[in-house]
């Protein structure tokens, strides 16, 4: 019998794969690690270039900062200024100390800035570093380096600071990340105010802060009382064009811009148009009376009922006088139907000359680069003319408002608009755009409208104050929303001789108990200017005088009388 003996089996080829093989994973292990160490060096090194780029970013914002020129009102009050200030941060990973006992600590000295728990959320965050408060003042450095903590550390570093704060915002603008003007004054007079040269002489804007807080308050008041959801305001002197005064809400802080939203940036007086409304009938009716249509108080328009022009009906508001009216009557009771009539026999090309000659064809004519296009009509039929001569159909800046206002009663002349101070005598040539004594009789009808018509609201005791209502529904994407509206009282004072036009608008106003739910412009924007002229009138230079006005005793007796009469809700 024979035995098998199994004796191993060796294969030599098999055994010389197996090496390759491994020394193919050995070889491939090793330039794995030889990427992964050279992308770790890849990222150390990108973040020491962003680490280095970045504080070479911050030396540059500072050093462009650092030599920035201040903006101070007309009266030299700072508006913007560039400061050394200090800065309060943390390494949170190097903290020694409790953070719960220093969050309280740190809480206790910078309230504005947050309370314990905040305070605990930045000392305890997963970064190496973080801010705790900017612009911090050298007592209060003073004070947080006495916890004692050496995770807490400081730098100086200059800083552009606006001391007033909310105030007048629109107008100043901002500053970007490089230390350059972003938006209003800032970036109109950036080359100006980045010239260390010129570093020692700061510019003078138009603006009157004590005019500006009044005006502000004004506004904001009536924004919240009517739940309205924006709002604007001008005071703006009728001889120079300087703007004295620019109000747009909701506002923001240049201080911490970037808390702001794109609602609170926009400019709402220079950006957005808007249709005014009834405010516009004081142009059409100086537009007639310069080109000769009336020539004479005694002339009447028919406003016994609505007017139907082919498809469309122009109508009034319930309560208004069902009669003739003269021109005065037209804008006292804020006739549609007599304006629409007006209108009709000026004329499409008349009626463009005269907006075209306020500037309504084109943007703000201001030194400001957020700047809105008027809404302007592609096609002037018969009805265009009709409804544009009343406000609706055509879209303008309340800022561009303000600016016809100035011409209606400053003798005639449009000029454009200012935030920077001008020297006596050297205000712009402007242009012509109604005679003197249009510009005469239309003082005398503005006035009327406060004394008798829905501009009663507005009035300042002593102040001769003269203006217009304008109440429009917001105009939307395909139409209206009869929802909204647009309340702007446009005025002047003091008419006999005026200085300056105040204006506010409120966007989407609502009733009240107190206004028995009318939410029209006579309810809620003409008590602001009324309220800010009583407020600013003696600190602009007009003395109020309850003895004198001006002399309407040529237009009263062509005026229908009915003491039962109180056109004071309409538009």
């Amino acid at each position: 019998m024979t035995t098998l003996v199994a004796r191993p089996v060796t294969y030599r080829g098999n055994a010389k794969a197996r090496h390759q093989l491994v020394a193919t994973a050995h070889t491939r292990l090793m330039m794995m690690m030889l990427m992964f160490a050279a992308g770790v060096l890849l990222v150390i090194g990108r973040l020491a270039m962003l680490a280095v780029l970045s504080g070479s970013e911050a030396e540059a914002r500072s050093a462009a900062i650092a030599g920035r020129g201040d903006i101070v009102d007309r009266n030299g009050a700072p508006l913007a200024r560039t400061i050394d200030a200090w800065t309060i941060a943390v390494h949170p990973k190097k903290l020694i100390g409790d953070p719960a006992e220093i969050a309280a600590r740190l809480a206790a000295l910078m309230p504005d800035r947050g309370d314990q728990a905040w305070f605990y959320r930045q000392l305890t965050k997963d970064v190496s570093f973080t801010y705790l408060q900017r612009r911090a003042s050298p007592a209060l450095v003073e004070q947080v380096n006495a916890i004692g903590e050496p995770a807490l550390v400081f730098a100086r570093e200059t800083q552009r600071l606006y001391p007033q704060g909310t105030m007048a915002a629109h107008a100043l603008g901002f500053l970007s990340t490089d230390g350059h003007g972003m938006s209003g004054m800032e970036r109109v007079l950036d080359e100006r105010l980045a010239n260390a040269a010129a570093a020692g002489h700061p510019v003078a804007l138009s603006i009157d802060t004590r005019v500006q807080a009044a005006l502000e308050s004004e506004l904001g008041r009536a924004m919240q009382t009517f739940s309205a959801r924006g709002g604007g305001g001008v005071v703006l002197d009728v001889a120079t064009g300087e703007v004295v005064a620019m109000v747009s809400l909701p506002t923001f802080n240049p201080n911490r811009v970037g808390m702001a939203g794109s609602e609170e940036l926009r400019n709402i007086v220079t950006q957005s148009v808007f249709e005014l409304g009834s405010t516009f009938k004081p142009i059409t009716v100086a537009t007639a009376i310069e080109n000769g249509v009336v020539t004479s108080q005694a002339r009447r328009f028919d406003a016994t009922h609505p007017l139907q022009v082919g498809r469309f009906t122009i109508h009034d508001e319930r309560g208004d006088p069902k009669r003739w009216l003269n021109m005065a009557e037209t804008l006292i009771y804020s006739s549609n139907v007599a304006t629409a009539r007006i209108a009709d026999e000026v004329g499409p090309e008349r009626m463009q000359v005269m907006f075209r000659k306020l500037g309504f064809d084109t943007k703000p004519d201001i030194e400001l680069r957020e700047k809105g296009r008027p809404l302007w009509p592609t096609y002037w039929a018969r009805t265009t003319t009709m409804t544009t001569a009343y406000g609706h159909g055509i879209a303008v800046t309340p800022l561009q408002l303000a600016a016809a206002y100035a011409a209606l009663v400053n003798g005639g002349v449009w000029r454009p608009t200012t935030l920077l101070k001008v020297e006596p005598g050297h205000a712009a040539a402007g242009r012509r755009v109604i005679s003197e004594a249009t510009s005469a009789r239309m003082r005398q009808m503005l006035r009327l409208i406060v004394m008798r018509g829905t501009g009663r609201k507005g009035d300042a005791p002593g102040y001769r104050v003269g203006g217009k209502t304008g109440t429009a529904e917001a105009a939307v994407a395909g139409g209206y929303d009869r929802s909204r509206n647009v309340a702007t009282f446009a005025a002047a004072f003091p008419m006999d001789a005026p200085r300056y036009v105040v204006l506010a608008m409120l966007d989407s106003p609502q009733g009240t108990k107190e206004t028995g739910g009318w939410k029209t412009a006579a309810w809620n924007a003409a008590p602001v200017v009324g309220r800010t002229i009583s407020r600013v009138g003696a600190i602009l230079g007009v003395i109020p005088d309850t003895n004198r006005d001006i002399d309407v005793s040529d237009i009263v007796p062509t005026l229908w009388e009915d003491p039962s009469r109180q056109p004071a809700t309409g538009n």
